[in-house]
C-alpha cells in the first residue's frame, strides 16, 4: 500500500479551491455561461472533494 497522505495545510488549500470551483460553477451555471466554463469548474470541485474524501490526511505530530 502506498504512503499517500494529505497534510492539514495542503487539505485545506484543497478544500477552499473545491469551494471555490462549486461557487463558480453555481455561478456560470445561474447565468447559462459557456458549457466549457461548467466542465472546467465542476471539474475541479468534483475532483478536490474526491481528492479529499479518499486520501487520507496525515497524522500531525
Amino acid at each position: 500500500m502506498s504512503d499517500l497522505t494529505l497534510s492539514p495545510a495542503i487539505a485545506t488549500m484543497i478544500f477552499v479551491l473545491g469551494c471555490w470551483g462549486g461557487h463558480r460553477y453555481r455561478q456560470v451555471w445561474k447565468v447559462e455561461g459557456p458549457t466549457w466554463k461548467l466542465w472546467v469548474y465542476g471539474l475541479l470541485a468534483g475532483v478536490s472533494f474526491l481528492a479529499l474524501g479518499f486520501i487520507p490526511l496525515a497524522k500531525v505530530s
